[in-house]
């Protein structure tokens, strides 16, 4: 029997989309497993809203990308990547703390 239908199931959903974008082929066909919202972004990394955007533009953070004009959403693996190539840095010395204050210099309530 002459049947196709196994040729179908060999081929992938990147092959799918490929015939679906063809105007597109800088688009990475990487399949997202999970996407994440703000909300939830900001519950993983506690970071202000502008600081993300800060480090995303410097290409210090996985972008943003649009689900519709209104939905905004973050790759999970990547953040998650993220967050642990930055553990990694941390353990490592790589990422200096901000220098301790100098209390000895406060107006209010000065140590002795």
């Amino acid at each position: 029997m002459g049947d196709n239908s196994g040729d179908l199931d060999k081929r992938t959903a990147s092959d799918g989309l490929q015939h679906v974008l063809p105007a597109l082929p800088h688009l990475a066909l990487r399949p997202v497993l999970r996407t994440i919202r703000r909300a939830q972004l900001r519950e993983m990394v506690p970071l202000a809203d502008t600081t993300i955007y800060e480090l995303e533009q410097r290409g210090e953070f996985p972008r943003r990308f649009n689900l519709t004009p209104r939905c905004v959403v973050w790759d999970l693996a990547e953040v998650e990547a993220w967050i642990e190539e930055r553990r990694r840095a941390s353990q490592g010395g790589k990422i200096k703390t901000a220098p301790k204050p100098d209390v000895r210099r406060r107006r209010m309530r000065p140590v002795r």
